[in-house]
């Protein structure tokens, strides 16, 4: 009995599917059902939303950590214009702040919005620049690397 030329193009069909499936997956590879990619989506939906409000909520503590200036163990120093910590009666130089900036303080200074509470042009220029030059290890430091970070 011969095969009808409808039988052959079958053959051949399924034939060029399986082929192209195994190009696709390796060989003895497990196909997800439909469900198990739904079930996929779902948990990832709900990461999603869970994931959503702490990120919120990081934003938020952002904008209220504290950048003292200079920090307490250079409290006695005084600010000058290029941000450096030098001893007292340096002229030029500005006394620290009374208080620390807040993140929220610091983040519209350094945009170009606003000046720092209380402070002169050419104090809050000398406070940024101290700011700026904030490395690791220093009291403030995580506050102003968190507000660089991008949203």
């Amino acid at each position: 009995m011969t095969d009808g030329p409808g039988d052959r193009a079958a053959a051949d069909a399924a034939s060029q599917a399986k082929n192209r499936d195994s190009d696709v997956t390796a060989p003895g590879a497990a196909v997800p059902s439909r469900r198990q990619l739904l079930m996929g989506g779902a948990v990832a939906a709900s990461a999603i939303i869970s994931i959503r409000p702490a990120l919120a909520q990081t934003a938020a503590s952002v904008l209220h950590c504290q950048v003292p200036v200079p920090d307490a163990p250079r409290s006695g120093g005084l600010i000058a214009a290029d941000g450096s910590v030098v001893p007292a009666g340096t002229p030029g130089a500005f006394p620290g702040s009374g208080r620390p900036f807040t993140g929220e303080e610091v983040k519209a200074a350094l945009r170009g919005g606003r000046t720092l509470p209380g402070t002169s042009y050419s104090q809050n220029n000398a406070y940024l620049n101290y700011i700026r030059r904030l490395q690791s290890g220093t009291s403030g430091f995580t506050c102003y690397a968190s507000l660089q970070m991008p949203r």
